[in-house]
C-alpha cells in the first residue's frame, strides 16, 4: 500500500510554531516516500474555533509550500458517517447513554467506573454516549519512540464517543476519517500519545487495521508549558516565512546548511524532503525551542 499522511488541525486559531512543527514533521513523512499528504480541518468543536481560521490555516500552508493532495475535509461535513457508527454500537449494544457528570467521575477516583454500563439508560437528550471498552490497549509501537505504555484505567475505560452537548467525540471522528482517508500513517505531536491507545482500540473493535504512529516532541515556552493556542501561542508569519520554517526544521533535527537563509521557501522544502529521517528527530517528547536571530 502506498504511503498516506495527513494534516489535521482544529480552527481554533492560527498555526503557531507547534503546529508548523506538526505540519512539516507529516509532510515530510509523507512526501520522503512519494506518498500523499492530505489535510484535514478537525471543526468538530463551534465554541472552541475563531471564525475564518480555517481559511487562515490553508493560506499560511500555501505560504511555507506546503502543498495537500486532493480537496480539503471538514469534520462539520461528516456527522452522518460519525451518527451512522453510533448507531449500530446502540443497537447492538456495544455502546450505551451514560448520565454520569464530570464531578462524579473525579469523586470516584479520575476514571469512569462504569456505572451506567448496565443500566440501559433511554436517551433523554441530556446524556453522553459511552463505548464499552473490550478490546484496550496496554502499550504500542512508536515509529520513534519504539514500545509506549498506556495507563492501565485509561486503557480500560469506556470512553465517550458522544458527548452530552450532541457534539461528537474526537477519538471517534478521528479513527472513522482515518479509515475513510485510508491514512497509513499518523505523525503528531507527542501530547496525542495517550489518546492513542482509544484510538487503536476503536480499529481493533472495528475490524480494521491500526495505522503506524509516529510521534513529534512537543514544542514548550519558557515556563515549561506545551506552545498552544490555548496558552496563546504567537501565530507564525505568512509574509516572512523562511525564520520561523528554518527554526522549525533545526527543532526537527535538520542540519542546515550554511546558506539556507537565502534560498526560497520552496527551495528548503524540498530539500526537506530529500534530507528527512526519522533517525534526527530529537529522542525527548518535549523541547523547548532556542529561536535563531533570524526569527527575533
Amino acid at each position: 500500500m502506498s504511503y498516506i499522511g495527513r494534516f489535521a488541525p482544529s480552527p481554533s486559531g492560527p498555526l503557531h510554531f507547534g503546529s508548523l512543527i506538526a505540519a512539516l514533521g507529516s509532510y515530510f513523512q509523507a512526501k520522503s516516500q512519494q506518498g500523499k499528504w492530505l489535510v484535514r480541518i478537525e471543526d468538530l468543536d463551534p465554541p472552541r474555533e475563531m471564525s475564518g481560521a480555517s481559511d487562515l490555516i490553508l493560506r499560511t500552508l500555501e505560504a511555507y509550500q506546503l502543498h495537500w493532495d486532493g480537496e480539503v475535509v471538514y469534520q462539520s461535513q461528516r456527522h452522518a458517517l460519525y451518527q451512522n457508527q453510533i448507531d449500530q454500537w446502540l443497537t447492538t449494544g456495544q455502546a450505551y447513554y451514560c448520565q454520569c457528570t464530570r464531578k462524579q467521575i473525579k469523586e470516584t477516583g479520575g476514571f469512569y467506573s462504569g456505572l451506567c454500563r448496565d443500566k440501559k439508560l433511554a436517551p433523554d437528550g441530556q446524556q453522553a454516549i459511552r463505548l464499552r471498552m473490550t478490546h484496550p490497549i496496554y502499550q504500542f509501537h512508536d515509529e520513534k519512540h519504539g514500545e509506549l505504555l498506556i495507563p492501565k484505567p485509561l486503557a480500560n475505560e469506556d470512553f465517550i464517543i458522544k458527548r452530552r452537548d450532541g457534539l461528537f467525540a474526537y477519538n471517534l471522528a478521528v479513527v472513522l476519517d482515518d479509515i475513510d482517508q485510508n491514512i497509513t500513517e499518523v505523525v503528531r505531536g507527542a501530547d496525542l500519545i495517550e489518546p492513542t491507545g482509544r484510538q487503536i482500540s476503536l480499529y481493533q473493535m472495528l475490524n480494521k487495521s491500526p495505522v503506524s504512529y509516529l510521534h513529534l516532541p512537543l514544542a514548550l515556552d519558557e515556563n515549561g508549558h506545551k506552545l498552544s493556542k490555548q496558552n496563546h501561542a504567537e501565530a507564525i508569519d505568512n509574509s516572512a516565512p523562511i525564520p520561523a520554517l528554518l527554526d522549525a526544521m533545526q527543532f526537527l533535527g535538520f542540519k542546515l546548511e550554511a546558506d539556507m537563509d537565502n534560498a526560497s521557501v520552496e527551495e528548503i522544502i524540498t530539500w526537506g524532503i530529500h534530507n528527512w529521517c526519522l533517525s534526527q528527530l530529537p529522542d525527548t517528547t518535549e523541547i523547548t525551542p532556542r529561536f535563531s536571530n533570524r526569527a527575533r
